[in-house]
């Protein structure tokens, strides 16, 4: 029963609200603007309306101190970010959240979206959205992928005044799941009103609620009665002016205040709250423009992340990396190694590289830009990384005793590749370093290890982990920074008297230096708990599903 009456309200979505309900929208605007009839005085009447909301002043007008018990009302869309544009979020939600194929659907109804008004463009859009697609999913997506391009967007002027307020409260006419998550746990906001999205069990329809769309000026009237916000924040646009107007102070964030420069961008160390952990594969705003040239590279990025893996396999070092250089590839390596072993032949033993840890591709490009072979050890990892990974891997299997005997043995057959922090982090920031390494050996290196990415994220915390280096290197021109720094003084081993913990501590703080990073006490624990709801380890987890 549930599908025929989707396909009955989409055919009444089609024929009335986009069909009739548009054209009745476009007559009654042209016959506004006087182009029928020669009616030569109601051309005077929209600039009457487009001057009027400007009479508002400016954001940067707002004064911030004692605002501590006022109470403001504004929209994040135009408001509270710097883009009035609401496209690049739905297509994250429909990307990471659903699929290629729902998303290739979204950008072929980008010329459908530029003739229909504010209200239809928003229902096309939540339509193909959001029909079918898990709760779970959006949940997911809006606690993960959704708050790193919301901060990167966030207006810093606007922030402020939110910022400098005791209640704060957000009206918008986006889906309400799509923003409630970042606003309620990194700006604090009390309440979040939306437009709600209806649901059958636990998928939701691409339709709204029965309250249906979300009138900020009405819903304000409802939620606050006679009693009026103090601040009133939003755009110039005649819906925002009706919003604004039913506030003590209403204030306008213009589009040239947002554009004049570095007043207006939200530097990272102002971030409400540091984001650390984030997941999802799209390194960029997905603006119709940006999702448009992913899709023309997709095709020749699949093929060129095939030849820089092939290369890698069968060909020797230097050739290799020649030819992947060739393809865009950018490796930057400096910094000395001083790698060769002190001992005497007979008790001679592999060094132990310690590496920072952005990809699964880490231990492999040390090795090309050391040229030599290397074994890596790993937490997790798929078959296929196993089966197309050019160096020797072994998987640990976080039982202390059993994994110290296993790093021995390595080392006792040549040099080694560990990554003590346990996990990717895709910011500037170091998690704690595992102290096993430390007790290992006493001929250590330490290596500061950067990538840059500039269209796929070539690491995942929900998604299919046996994809994360095609996916690194499908991007156009992907980068990877090695620094080999010096080897460890004896002094500041554990042979020379300092704990593993010390050890552990000391190495993270030199690489954190090296690379501009900074150091947390922040585990592969915390990291999955906050982006997948589980602790990554996939034995538990297959466990768990019985």
């Amino acid at each position: 029963m549930v599908l025929p009456m989707v396909l009955i309200k989409l055919m009444d979505l089609v024929w009335y609200q986009l069909l009739a309900n548009s054209c009745h929208r476009a007559a009654r605007k042209v016959r506004n603007y006087g182009f029928l009839l020669g009616n030569s005085s109601s051309p005077t009447k929209p600039s009457q309306q487009q001057q009027q909301p400007f009479s508002f002043p400016s954001v940067t007008k707002c004064v911030l101190e004692g605002r501590d018990c006022a109470t403001i009302a504004c929209d994040i869309f135009g408001a509270l970010l710097k883009s009035q544009s609401v496209f690049p979020y739905f297509m994250l939600v429909a990307f990471e959240g659903g699929s290629i194929v729902r998303a290739f659907l979204l950008l072929l109804s980008c010329p459908i979206l530029l003739v229909l008004d504010y209200e239809l463009k928003l229902r096309v859009m939540i339509f193909i959205t959001f029909c079918g697609l898990r709760r779970k999913d959006m949940e997911s997506v809006g606690r993960a992928v959704l708050p790193k391009f919301y901060l990167d967007n966030l207006n810093l002027q606007a922030y402020e005044v939110l910022a400098s307020t005791g209640s704060k409260f957000v009206f918008t006419s986006v889906p309400r799941v799509m923003v409630e998550g970042f606003l309620k746990e990194y700006l604090e906001v009390d309440d979040v009103i939306g437009t709600e999205l209806q649901t059958v069990g636990h998928y939701f329809t691409g339709f709204l609620s029965k309250s249906g769309f979300l009138v900020k000026h009405r819903a304000l009237k409802e939620h606050f009665g006679d009693k009026k916000p103090d601040i009133g924040l939003g755009t110039s646009s005649l819906h925002d002016h009706l919003f604004i107007s039913l506030c003590k102070e209403a204030y306008v964030v213009n589009k040239e205040d947002s554009k004049s420069g570095a007043n207006s961008m939200m530097p990272r160390q102002k971030y409400p709250k540091p984001v650390i952990f984030h997941d999802g594969r799209l390194a960029f705003l997905p603006t119709p423009s940006a999702t448009l040239a992913m899709f023309m590279w997709l095709p020749l990025g699949i093929i060129l992340a095939i030849f820089r893996i092939s290369v890698g396999i069968f060909l020797p070092y230097k050739i290799a990396l020649f030819l992947a250089t060739l393809t865009g590839l950018n490796l930057s390596a400096k910094g000395c190694d001083n790698s060769t072993s002190s001992k005497p032949d007979q008790e001679k033993r592999g060094v132990l590289y310690v590496c920072t840890h952005r990809t699964l591709l880490d231990p492999v490009f040390l090795s090309t830009s050391l040229c030599k072979p290397l074994t890596a050890v790993t937490y997790s990892l798929s078959k296929m990384s196993e089966i197309i990974a050019p160096i020797k891997t072994v998987r640990l299997t976080r039982d202390r005793k059993q994994d110290g005997e296993t790093m021995q043995k390595l080392l006792s057959e040549g040099d080694l590749v560990v990554c003590p922090e346990g996990t990717t982090c895709r910011e500037p920031y170091l998690l704690r370093f595992s102290s096993l390494f430390a007790e290992m050996a006493d001929e250590i290196v330490p290596v500061a290890i950067n990538t840059n990415v500039t269209m796929f994220y070539g690491t995942t915390a929900s998604g299919l982990k046996c994809l994360d280096p095609i996916f690194f290197l499908m991007n156009p021109r992907p980068g990877y920074y090695i620094e080999v720094l010096g080897k460890l003084p004896k002094d500041l081993t554990c042979a020379g008297g300092k704990s593993s913990n010390e050890v552990a501590n000391y190495i993270q703080r030199k690489l954190a230096d090296a690379l501009g990073f900074e150091c947390t006490t922040l585990t592969r624990k915390d990291k999955y708990l906050m982006l997948a709801g589980n602790e990554g380890i996939v034995q538990d987890n297959k466990r768990k599903k019985p």
